[in-house]
């Protein structure tokens, strides 16, 4: 069940990149979490340990949900771009890839 989950989850960041609903690279994800404008953040499980740690902590202070789940392979897969971290700043796309990403 898990893995058709992740394919609905890899689905939807593809639908919410044409729908220009997502911020990427890490200076843009970085502000957007500080100005509480991304409301989910995909960080890449093979990231760096730093920017690991940085996105991990900011996301944290700010109450913003982050996943690990993916690789940097599968996000870039999945939006087109290669990407180490991606912030969702549409509500209604993070509400449903929380959604998703809790079910298992």
């Amino acid at each position: 069940m898990a893995r058709s989950n992740d394919q609905q989850v890899l689905s939807l960041l593809g639908l919410a990149r044409r729908a220009r609903q997502l911020v990427s690279g890490e200076a843009i994800v970085l502000k957007n979490i500080q100005t509480n404008q991304a409301k989910f953040v995909f960080l890449a499980k093979d990231a760096g340990s730093a920017t690991g740690k940085k996105f991990t902590d900011k996301c944290r202070t700010y109450h913003v949900p982050c996943s690990r789940r993916f690789t940097k392979d599968q996000l870039s897969q999945a939006t087109g771009q290669s990407r180490t971290v991606i912030g969702v700043v549409q509500p209604g796309f993070a509400r449903k890839f929380e959604e998703l990403l809790r079910m298992e």
